[in-house]
This record gives C-alpha cells, sequence and structure tokens, in this order.
C-alpha cells in the first residue's frame, strides 16, 4: 500500500490511525439471525460514509469498493474480493431507519474520537441549520390539488382495483390517468374554477365512499383502508363538510400545508425572505483551537419547525453522548430568555446568543425612556417609572406561544399631566399612560442582563466564535450535498444528514491528522480595497 499510495489516502490513514470505527455487532439488531450471510454492517457505514465524502451515488460507491485498493485495505478486504451489488446500499440504509439506529453511526465515531483523546465534553460549541430541498417539485395549488386526487387514486387501484371500479367512471379514468403536471390546463379564470370544483367533488366523493363505516362495493371485501384514501386531500382541501361549494382551498402558510403528494413530509419553509420547499437541518460542532472542530450533533426537521424549538432537543441530545458544551454559541433564532434559564439550570451550560433589544420606540424620532429605565419591585408587585409615578394596575396574560407575561399599566390623568410623557409613550388618549410587558421574574431579570452584556466589547469577542460555523455549513453543502436530499421523506432524509455529518468528521480527522490548516474566510479584490484605505 505505501508503494501504491506513497502520500497516503483519507481512506488509508482512517484504518492507520483510527483503527476499526464500526463493529458489526453494534448493528445487529437490524438484521435477523436466519438466512444467509449479510454484507458487513460495519463495512457499509464506512462505504456509506466515503460515499457522502466523495459525493458518489450506490453505484458508483459499490464500484469504488471493487476497483479502488485505498477503500479495499479500509473495509479489510482482498484484492480480489467482487464487492456487493449497489441495491445493498439503500437496503442497509432502510435497515437503519425502520430500527432507528442511524444515530449510533455519528455516537460510535464521536466515542472513538474520545478513546483517542480528539473530543471531550465542556468547552464551546455552536449550532446553526441550513435548508435541505425535498426531492420534489414545486407545484402551484391547482396542479396540486390534481396531483393529489390522481396519487389517490393510484394508490386505491393499487390496493383496492374492485372497489374502485365501481366509483370512476371512463371519463375520469381519462382524466387522471395521466400526470397533471404533463396536461396544459385550461385558458380562463372561469374554467380554471370550473375544472377545480370538479376535482374537488371528485375528492370529497371518494373521501365520503372511504370513511363511510361497512361500506362495500360490491366486491365481496371490505372498504379500503383509510390511509390509502385520497392522502393528504383533507389536509389540502377545507373539510369535506363544511365546504358547501366543493371549491378547492389550501392554506398558503402553516404546518399543515403539503408541498407535495410525493412526499408528505415535505413543507414549505420562510426564513430572512427566502423560501422553500423542504426541511431543515441544524448541526452542532466543537469549536476548540487545539483539537479538530467535529459535528456532534444533527437534527433534521420539516421547514416549519423554528429554531427555537429545536435547541432543548439539542441539549438533552448532547447530554445523552456525555459531551454538553461549557457555552453553546447560537444566533438569535435560538435564543430565549427561557432557553437561557434551562440551558443553565438542568444542564450547566451558558447559551450564548443576542436577544431581542428594546423596540417599544422603535420608530420614535428623538430620545425615548426605555424599559430599563423602570424600577420593577417584584414582591410588591409594583413598578415604579423615572418621574416616579407608581403603576396602577397589572395583568397575567399569555402570549400566542405559550409564554406567561405580565402588562403592568400606568394612569396618566389629565389634570397631573407627565412632562416626559412624549418620550415614554405615544399612546393617543392622554388619560393613559405607558404599557410594560414583563416576562416571569427569573426571566426577566435574565434579559435585562443580557441586553447589557451584548453591548460590550468582551462579549462581542467572545460571540465572535459563532461565525465560523458558516464555514462548517458551507463545507457540508460543496463536499456532501447536504442542502439537497438523495431520498423521499423525513425518516430517510435525516440518516441522509447523519452520513453527511460522518463524512465531515472523517474528512476533518484526516485533515487535523496530516496538519492541514483550516481554510480563511475568502475576500473580494473590492474589500481588499476597502481594507487598504
Amino acid at each position: 500500500m505505501p508503494a501504491s499510495f506513497p502520500k497516503g489516502t483519507l481512506a488509508v490513514r482512517v484504518r492507520e490511525v483510527l483503527g476499526p470505527l464500526f463493529e458489526d455487532t453494534s448493528f445487529a439488531g437490524a438484521f435477523s439471525g436466519r438466512g444467509r450471510p449479510a454484507v458487513s454492517p460495519g463495512a457499509l457505514v464506512l462505504v456509506s460514509g466515503l460515499q457522502y465524502a466523495e459525493g458518489l451515488t450506490d453505484r458508483q460507491a459499490a464500484g469504488q469498493v471493487r476497483a479502488r485498493m485505498d477503500w479495499k485495505f479500509l473495509l479489510g478486504l482482498e484484492l480480489d474480493d467482487p464487492g456487493f451489488d449497489f441495491s445493498v446500499l439503500s437496503d442497509f440504509r432502510a435497515r437503519l431507519t425502520e430500527h432507528g439506529m442511524e444515530e449510533r453511526i455519528l455516537d460510535l465515531i464521536l466515542a472513538r474520537c474520545s478513546e483517542l483523546g480528539l473530543l471531550r465534553a465542556g468547552g464551546r460549541q455552536r449550532t446553526d441549520s441550513t435548508h435541505v430541498l425535498a426531492l420534489v417539485r414545486t407545484l402551484n395549488r391547482m396542479k396540486f390539488v390534481g396531483k393529489v386526487l390522481r396519487a389517490a387514486l393510484e394508490a386505491l387501484a393499487a390496493t383496492a382495483p374492485q372497489w374502485l371500479s365501481a366509483l370512476v367512471t371512463a371519463d375520469r379514468v381519462r382524466c387522471y390517468g395521466t400526470r397533471i403536471d404533463s396536461c396544459r390546463f385550461p385558458k380562463g379564470g372561469n374554467v380554471r374554477q370550473e375544472w377545480a370544483e370538479q376535482v374537488s367533488r371528485h375528492g370529497f366523493m371518494i373521501l365520503e365512499a372511504a370513511f363511510t363505516p361497512g361500506t362495500r362495493a360490491g366486491c365481496g371485501r371490505s372498504r379500503p383502508s383509510r390511509s390509502c384514501a385520497a392522502p393528504g386531500w383533507s389536509r389540502t382541501t377545507a373539510t369535506a363538510r363544511g365546504c358547501a361549494d366543493g371549491r378547492a382551498r389550501t392554506s398558503r402558510r402553516g404546518r399543515l400545508r403539503l408541498s407535495s403528494p410525493c412526499d408528505p413530509d415535505a413543507r414549505y419553509g420562510t426564513k430572512r425572505g427566502s423560501d422553500w420547499c423542504s426541511y431543515k437541518t441544524h448541526l452542532s460542532e466543537t469549536c476548540e483551537p487545539d483539537a479538530p472542530h467535529l459535528i456532534t450533533h444533527m437534527v433534521t426537521t420539516d421547514a416549519t419547525v423554528g429554531d427555537t424549538e429545536v435547541i432543548n432537543t439539542v441539549h438533552q441530545a448532547l447530554a445523552a453522548r456525555e459531551l454538553l458544551p461549557d457555552e453553546h454559541a447560537v444566533d438569535v433564532g435560538y435564543v430565549t430568555t427561557a432557553h437561557i434559564v434551562t440551558a443553565r439550570d438542568e444542564h450547566g451550560i451558558g447559551l450564548l446568543g443576542p436577544v431581542g433589544l428594546d423596540t417599544v420606540h422603535e420608530h420614535h424620532e428623538g430620545e425615548h425612556i426605555p424599559q430599563n429605565t423602570f424600577t420593577v419591585d417584584w414582591d410588591a408587585k409594583k413598578v415604579t417609572c423615572p418621574q416616579a409615578a407608581v403603576s396602577a394596575s397589572r395583568s397575567d396574560q399569555r402570549k400566542a406561544s405559550g409564554t406567561p407575561v405580565t402588562r403592568v399599566h400606568f394612569a396618566l390623568l389629565d389634570r397631573d399631566p407627565c412632562p416626559v410623557r412624549p418620550q415614554c409613550t405615544k399612546a393617543a388618549n392622554g388619560r393613559y399612560g405607558r404599557t410594560l410587558t414583563l416576562l416571569p421574574r427569573e426571566q426577566q431579570q435574565v434579559l435585562e442582563q443580557r441586553r447589557a452584556e451584548q453591548q460590550t466589547e468582551e462579549w462581542k469577542a467572545r460571540y465572535d466564535v459563532r461565525a465560523s460555523v458558516e464555514g462548517t455549513v458551507s463545507q457540508a453543502v460543496r463536499r456532501t450535498g447536504i442542502r439537497r436530499t438523495r431520498y423521499t421523506g423525513l425518516a430517510k432524509t435525516h440518516p441522509g444528514s447523519v452520513l453527511s455529518a460522518t463524512a465531515i468528521n472523517i474528512i476533518r480527522l484526516d485533515a487535523w491528522l496530516t496538519g492541514t490548516p483550516l481554510g480563511e474566510t475568502l475576500t473580494s479584490h473590492l474589500a481588499h480595497l476597502g481594507l487598504a484605505a
């Protein structure tokens, strides 16, 4: 091997330095004890990791196992070993997904790095997210409704052909027998409206027949299961009984809106003005200067799940792996005062990220009185303003997200006007003063403390470490194609994200072993001119 590869390769160095990473016994639960012997699960994990590292398809990866000496050396195969058929890789991923073992791949490589002293708990970590485009076409609402009905009829024709034959006519077979997106849609608003209402009526008819208890289609068998009756139709349209005119309707946003009948898990997401039809993956990595930067956790959700809903899941997963950091740097999307308190009290983590500023008078011209100048007496349940006025009333409420808040109200009468009222409130009625919104006591104190801290240069210098996570996202996109899923469904997309993380970890371990320096941030020629000036 040294004669063939005098400078070594990634596969050779992984074998020589890291040793065996994945044992077959770790994945034995995904295979039956009977039947012919399977291809080594540990070898398949390594092949899958190298496949993502080099951007190969299943067929190409299986070909590399047969042809490349360094891959054979890594897998411990003889030079004349014929390898395996490429379909084994997809079957292996399906087994991992079915038995929930995809996280074990990342667990094993992280455990091996811990044994070698390359990874430890504590220190700093950072987390960021990126979108993952689904393996479907985006459709307008008319095409989507028609495609949902066609997909439902296709499923019913395969599972209950005799039951369906009693409901459909030759005209409907001719209408939905071909792909909806291959047909030319009718011109004119009235004709399109008529077509949409016709599709809706047909869909509701199928739903009514499938969901009516005891229905039989004269075929001597019970009705088909609800799982194959118009999948997604009830979420695409208004309820069948509540839509009197049978008109197809879909919500423009929301978690219930499907993106495609071909992938029921995909959703439409929006972030910073960008829309996409897909999922979202969140990656966490270490960022210590004296150790390789390794991805410690990956979580994949649909595109509608906000970053704040994921941070507690990340901390729980890191605690299960015994890799909790002392300080966790995230962007503003992950941070709420409740998460700061929870991370500190339950996991001993300092959640490092900016909180929202006081925006009471963000459009106010001139000076204004910020909220932090008010004195809160939590025990007496009173608030005093800078002019010594005491709050008149308070009410406990909840935000739409469920967060408890307290509304504190000040009353200023006309006979005793406040001299600084224009800088304090914009209330049109002069008889009413300012209203403050306070979080629970501990959270409000954390909020005020963080707002003061994040204005200091020391805090900004600590938070600079978060920016480099963008480089990890870029590397995952360029090397493993993480931004486009290869599979359909969330259950299959997440293992792909885990394999991408495994590939990035292998690449970074190899770079650490060979002393390859970290890449520098690219700076344009125009920026250089600005720096020189």
